[in-house]
């Protein structure tokens, strides 16, 4: 009776074990994340390599690999991020943001706790998100029906286009034509902080097509629907990388270097269907119909369901734009 007993017990104790595991696979997928602050997130757990392991984009920057992260207990994910600071010269410390991720259904919720600088105290900034669904099956592009195109620029003036944060200077002006950003940071002065530029429209699905001028050195961005930046740097005769001009920024390299030197006129046709990216560079296809898991850095929205506006990416360096088309799908 006594080993009955045993096994009954081991075999109640494996059950609630295999049922603790499935609730903590729960939280397995991609979640989208709105930031208290107004920026985006977004998190990506899985155990595809035969341990727990997380991916994370926390306002700006990239997606990168996170640099720790266990459960607390079935609905509580901690995730930490560290970086290295000289303290110094005989001492570094490890620098760490711990995120809380509390998850209900298919909803999160949680903190994010950081460091001061000083290291005397610390900030707390509170987010929510969601779960997104796998993107799915490429779209058939050639079944897709446009309607007629938009001409976002008109040449003349700023028509049409509005600061993202009015509270900030606006670098854009257009000369002979051109639509350029020019963020000049006045030597031994006080830092401008200069803004992003968008439409007053907001689309879903459409093609977009320009031409642009990035001077040696310099770096912009193109967000699709204020959400996925499409790389705008000089980055001509670099290998293949997710930052360099046409990618999906962090998140889908180009497939080919397409990018001609600094200072030239290139072209760039960029479609977004269905959660779906195609970059055509200088009349190369660098992406072709590829995923997008979810926002990239500098996002305006974490929802990837919602119209948005197109927008360009203001507070890095200078660059120059000129026959800005938008193409809708119907």
């Amino acid at each position: 009776m006594k080993r009955i007993g045993f096994l009954l017990v081991a075999v109640i104790l494996s059950a609630s074990c295999i049922k603790a595991q499935d609730v903590k696979k729960e939280f397995f997928g991609m979640w989208t994340i709105e930031i208290e602050d107004g920026s985006v997130g977004w998190l990506g757990v899985n155990d595809s390599k035969g341990y727990l392991d997380a991916e994370l984009l926390w306002g700006g920057g990239s997606v990168l690999p996170v640099s720790g992260v266990y459960f607390y207990d079935d609905r509580t994910l901690i995730v930490t991020q560290s970086r290295e600071v000289k303290r110094s010269d005989t001492r570094n410390h490890v620098v760490a943001q711990t995120y809380i991720f509390e998850k209900s259904g298919n909803r999160l919720t949680g903190k994010v706790i950081s460091p001061v600088r000083d290291a005397m105290g610390s900030s707390v900034r509170t987010f929510t998100g969601w779960r997104l669904p796998d993107p799915g099956a490429a779209p058939n592009l050639a079944a897709v029906k446009y309607g007629t195109p938009i001409k976002l620029f008109n040449g003349k003036d700023l028509t049409g286009w509005r600061l993202i944060n009015p509270n900030q200077t606006n670098g854009f002006k257009v000369i002979n034509g051109e639509l350029v950003n020019d963020p000049v940071q006045a030597e031994g002065g006080r830092r401008v902080s200069y803004g992003n530029l968008r439409t007053d429209g907001e689309y879903e699905d459409f093609k977009l097509s320009l031409e642009v001028n990035v001077p040696e050195g310099s770096n912009s961005g193109v967000y699709l629907r204020g959400i996925y930046e499409i790389q705008v740097v000089d980055s001509y005769g670099k290998a293949l990388d997710p930052h360099n001009m046409g990618g999906l920024y962090s998140r889908v390299t180009p497939s080919v270097s397409a990018e001609k030197k600094a200072g030239e006129w290139q072209t760039m046709e960029m479609i977004l269907c269905k959660r779906h990216v195609t970059v055509i560079l200088n009349g190369t296809k660098i992406i072709d119909n590829q995923p997008a898991y979810g926002p990239t850095g500098g996002a305006m929205q974490a929802d990837v369901f919602k119209a948005g506006p197109i927008y360009l990416q203001g507070d890095h360096g200078k660059v120059s734009y000129r026959n800005i088309v938008l193409t809708p799908i119907l």
